[in-house]
Formats: C-alpha cells, sequence, structure tokens
C-alpha cells in the first residue's frame, strides 16, 4: 500500500468524530442526521412514521395543515377488495419499515430536506362497514390537504381508495396518470356496485378528474384481459408486461414521459406490480411481474415529470411473514417522494433544507 495515501486517509479518519464527513455535500446531509454529540437516533427508536418523517397528526386540522409542502397519508381501508382482504393493515406494516432512505443516490437527493413534510396519521374512516362512505371520507381529507396547499402521498388500502383521491385533486382539470400495476382497474360494475379496487381508473375518467390520452398503464397482465376494455377504448397507453419485457425499461420510461408530456400527473404504485417472488403479501398476486430492481430503475426514469401526487396501496402484509412485501411498499413510496420533490411545479413554501 502507498504509504502517503495511508498517512493521509490515517490523518484525515483515524480520529473522525462521529458523524463527521468531510464532503461538502454529504457532510450536510450528515449534519441532519447527527443530534449534537454525534448521536444518530436508532433506525427502530421512537414512533413508526412513514419513511420516518417527522410525525404531526395535528396538521390535519389546521386550515393551512400547519404550513406542510407535503402530507403523507395512510388509507387503511379495504372494503372494495375482490379476493384477499388485509390491505387495511398496509399503512401500518409500512410505516414498520427501517432504514428507507434519507439519500437517494441515483438522483442524488434527500427528498425529506425539499421542504416541510410530516406524516399527518390517518384518514379517519366513519364505518367499517359501508365503502361508499369511506370514500367520501377520503375524498374529503384529501381535499382538505389540497385546498390547504399541500400534496398528499399515501399509502392504502386498497386500490379503490385512488378513485377519491382522484375526485379530489382533479376537480379544477383533470390529472394525467402514471399506473404501475398487473391490473388495469378499469372495469366496470361487479355484484351491484363499480366502487371497487377493479374499477378506479375508469370511474375517474368517467368523473372528468382523470385524462385518459395522458394515462399510462405499465406491467399488466395476468388473465382478466377482457375486462380492461374501456382503458384501449378511453385511449389509455397500456404497456403489458410481455410488453415491457420486449421493449426494456428504457424504452417504457420514454413512453411514459411521452404520454404524460408536461402537464400535472399521479402516480399509482399497485405493489402487486411485482412479481409475488418480491411481493407476496398482496390481495391478487400475479406470477411474472417486475422485479424491485426494475421498479426502481422505471421509477428513478421518470424524474422531471411533473408528478404532483401519489400513493402505494395493495401491502396485506399478513400474507407475508417475511415482510418483504412492505419493504417494498416502503421503497416505492420513498421513490415517488423523490418525484414529487422533483417535479417542476413544486414550490415549497418555506425552502428546502440540507441536502440537495
Amino acid at each position: 500500500m502507498d504509504q502517503e495515501t495511508l498517512a493521509r486517509l490515517r490523518a484525515r479518519y483515524a480520529d473522525a468524530r462521529p458523524g463527521e464527513v468531510f464532503d461538502p455535500h454529504f457532510a450536510e446531509i450528515a449534519r441532519a442526521q447527527f443530534a449534537e454529540g454525534g448521536r444518530r437516533r436508532w433506525p427502530f427508536e421512537g414512533p413508526a412514521t412513514l419513511l420516518d418523517a417527522p410525525l404531526d397528526e395535528s396538521a390535519a386540522q389546521k386550515p393551512d395543515l400547519g404550513g406542510l409542502d407535503l402530507a403523507l397519508i395512510g388509507v387503511p381501508m379495504d372494503l372494495g377488495v375482490t379476493n384477499r382482504a388485509g390491505a387495511r393493515l398496509g399503512p401500518r406494516a409500512v410505516r414498520a419499515v427501517e432504514r428507507i432512505g434519507p439519500y437517494e443516490p441515483v438522483l442524488d437527493l434527500v427528498p425529506l430536506s425539499r421542504g416541510r413534510i410530516a406524516d399527518i396519521g390517518d384518514v379517519p374512516m366513519p364505518t367499517r362497514y359501508a365503502l361508499e362512505r369511506c370514500h367520501e371520507a377520503i375524498e374529503a381529507f384529501v381535499a382538505r390537504v389540497h385546498g390547504a396547499g399541500a400534496r398528499p402521498l399515501l399509502v392504502g388500502g386498497d386500490h379503490s381508495i385512488t378513485l377519491p383521491v382522484l375526485r379530489a385533486l382533479g376537480r379544477d382539470r383533470p390529472l394525467g396518470l402514471v399506473h404501475i400495476d398487473a391490473h388495469a382497474d378499469t372495469a366496470g360494475m361487479q355484484e351491484g356496485t363499480k366502487f371497487h379496487h377493479g374499477g378506479p381508473f375508469r370511474e375517474a375518467v368517467l368523473a372528468g378528474v382523470l385524462d385518459p390520452a395522458r394515462t399510462v398503464q405499465i406491467g399488466i397482465r395476468g388473465g382478466a384481459g377482457w375486462l380492461w376494455e374501456f382503458s384501449h377504448d378511453a385511449g389509455m397507453t397500456v404497456i403489458p408486461m410481455h410488453e415491457v419485457e420486449r421493449l426494456g425499461i428504457p424504452a417504457v420510461i420514454a413512453r411514459a414521459r411521452e404520454v404524460v408530456g408536461d402537464g400535472p400527473a399521479y402516480l399509482s404504485f399497485d405493489i402487486d406490480a411485482l412479481d409475488p417472488a418480491f411481493a407476496p403479501g398482496t390481495g391478487t398476486p400475479e406470477a411474472g411481474g417486475l422485479t424491485t430492481r426494475e421498479a426502481i430503475a422505471l421509477l428513478r426514469g421518470l424524474a422531471g415529470l411533473d408528478i404532483v401526487a401519489g400513493d402505494v396501496v395493495e401491502v396485506a402484509p399478513q400474507y407475508d411473514p417475511t415482510t418483504v412485501t412492505a419493504q417494498a411498499g416502503a421503497q416505492m413510496l420513498f421513490q415517488i417522494l423523490c418525484l414529487m420533490v422533483l417535479a417542476p411545479s413544486w414550490r415549497p413554501r418555506a425552502g428546502a433544507g440540507p441536502g440537495r
């Protein structure tokens, strides 16, 4: 070993203090992670929150949402499932995941430093028995967040929750959509109701809050393709999983960016987009899906789109004792958070904090 290099490294690092980082960029990040005296908070210490963001449940009761720029919100409701129930426990499971972030190395970003961001708790549901009433509560809650000038990032719950969210956000102008899922979720009436997790995007288009021409659905597969006629008839761009495999992730990213364009868009990630090998804890698993690595690459490639809100849905932790599904859900949530704070229209009220 070169002795001059060894001497230089010893002089700089042998007696370095806890949390002492010399690169100016990374030192700025480190200062936000280490308290006075060099102590870093243990990942399993204190109340569990989404992405380890500060907890501020009182913000939901304030007219200005306490000045927050972005609200992380749990939606523990799964009355719309067609197969295995349990996604109501998704927010709790994702909150329990440790060590996601704080730094996104490819995007060179600490998203929680980009404004005032907090976990404001769960949407309070009025009933455990009536889906439509829960949808009304979700819509009202998200509309209040939106009206206060904050952007919502949600964890469900089943995929039916996305319909009231889009209703709350798309009232003034319909949103575009990046939808990553095993199922297109544009089915119609089933068993006396159209408000189920297999049809939120059909209803959102018909409500005038989702623009099908600016909607791309990625990873669709399985034997229920006959249910997704509406996607094609409405002009949505559907990239089924076998096409994702043929085209490759870079080409899929390019197509998604072309479809969504420059306007405001929503990003909805159903955890069953991942192959059950990577996410067994979900209600309607479909073999042959994305790997976790592919999904992260896909989301990173969407940086720069105007993603103004999003969700991760269908994590049902009781079907996965390994917690790998919740781990994947938390990572997807982190990637969507990065996209939201990189959106061209992102304007934090208090400015950016430490980190890039």
